[in-house]
């Protein structure tokens, strides 16, 4: 099957379910047996089959089934958010007394994660520039080291870190390699050919792709890996919502016709804004201009529409003039939605092995799916008050 194929028919089973073409919503609690003996038979495995609604219905297993298809993994484990994802992927492979090394310009809740209540059970992290080479990392390493946490490109600077050099490194050494692969998507980066032992993704952006579910998933490279996550995710009772869940699913039958525009619309947006007097620079890596452009055209098959802008230097009023008039991106945390979303960011305050230096405010920018005009005029008539204020 080619991608597109794969994508609208992965996990789908419609003769299971009286011929519907999407698994239902299985709203579940308790499960019932017909027997002591077929109960008996399900605590055998508590990674198989119908058992209780924590532990999975057929909604949940359907979209896990489909997204581990699509990115080629052994099994896939979905969460209630991105954010246990990444909790739940740190903390099957490492414990008490462990070591860690994580990318520097991660996820600002996965620092905090790790500096918060991993540091209190007792696991240490160790922020590394994501530019490290791979003879750095290896002297990085101890013999306690039981992860590398990657972010490429990094979702407030967009740094490309040399992910198969890196990865290789951790492999030699038997580490467990974790990506936050939400940027690239299943679609535009096959992390399990790069050296990922764990692809993580916040489902809630591209893969629900309507701004209205919490969602998580780690896809899993090996068996050994998916019984830890798997057994990780039920023992924190990370179970996602069966509506949620569904909405996923849905929303992973149109990803590969929704990315494409989202890619176009940003790429085009940051290639005007990169001639706009009020930018001083443009951070998106399918740009050639980008510093590790060259390990994107290598490693990655596409672009989504998140990029970032260094605006000229001035002042929180006339960044507030740029934003608040803005009539088709809206002031929001998120992204990967159908939407288009503006969002300042300061990554200065959030590094600690390398350092963030911009004499301008960084504006986030994800390129929803309007028309490319309209958003070009909205950003135009923003930078002209930006100036003016």
């Amino acid at each position: 099957m080619k991608q597109a194929t794969r994508l609208v028919h992965a996990g789908r089973k419609p003769a299971d379910h009286y011929g519907m073409v999407n698994t239902p919503v299985y709203h579940a609690s308790t499960v019932l047996f017909d027997s002591l003996a077929d109960f008996d038979a399900s605590q055998a495995d508590p990674f198989s089959g119908v058992h209780y609604g924590r532990l999975g219905t057929p909604t949940q297993f359907a979209f896990e089934s489909a997204v581990a298809e699509v990115e080629g993994a052994h099994g896939a484990v979905s969460t209630c958010s991105g954010l246990a994802a990444i909790a739940t992927a740190l903390l099957a492979v490492a414990g008490a007394g462990d070591h860690l090394l994580v990318a520097d310009n991660v996820y600002g809740p996965t620092r905090k994660f790790c500096d918060g209540l991993l540091a209190r059970l007792g696991v240490e992290t160790e922020y590394v520039d994501p530019l490290i080479s791979a003879d750095e990392l290896d002297r990085r390493f101890r013999d306690n080291t039981r992860a590398l946490f990657l972010e490429a490109p990094g979702s407030l600077t967009f740094e490309i870190s040399d992910v198969p050099a890196l990865a290789a490194v951790a492999r030699e050494r038997d580490v467990s390699v974790i990506a936050d692969n939400t940027w690239g998507t299943p679609i535009y980066f096959d992390a399990f050919a790069h050296g990922i032992d764990l692809s993580v993704h916040a489902a809630t952006k591209y893969i629900v792709g309507h701004s209205d579910a919490m969602l998580g998933v780690v896809n899993c490279r090996e068996a050994a890996h998916y019984r830890a996550v798997r057994h990780t995710s039920i023992a924190l009772g990370y179970c996602a919502g069966p509506d949620d869940v569904y909405l996923g699913a849905r929303g992973l039958r149109t990803l590969g016709q929704r990315l494409p525009v989202h890619e176009a619309n940003g790429l085009a947006l940051a290639n005007w804004l990169a001639e706009q007097p009020g930018v001083t620079r443009v951070l998106h890596p399918a740009r050639a201009d980008h510093p590790q452009h060259h390990l994107w055209r290598r490693d990655f098959t596409g672009a989504c529409g998140l990029f970032a802008v260094e605006l000229a230097p001035g002042e929180r009023r006339q960044l507030a003039a740029l934003i608040d008039g803005l009539a088709f991106y809206g002031l929001g945390a998120s992204w990967g939605g159908y939407e288009s979303l503006v969002l300042p960011v300061d990554p200065a305050g959030s590094r600690s092995a390398t350092r963030w230096q911009a004499d301008g405010p960084l504006l986030r920018i994800h390129a929803g799916l309007e028309d490319i005009a309209d958003l070009i005029d909205d950003m135009a008539a923003g930078l002209a008050r930006y100036s003016a204020a």
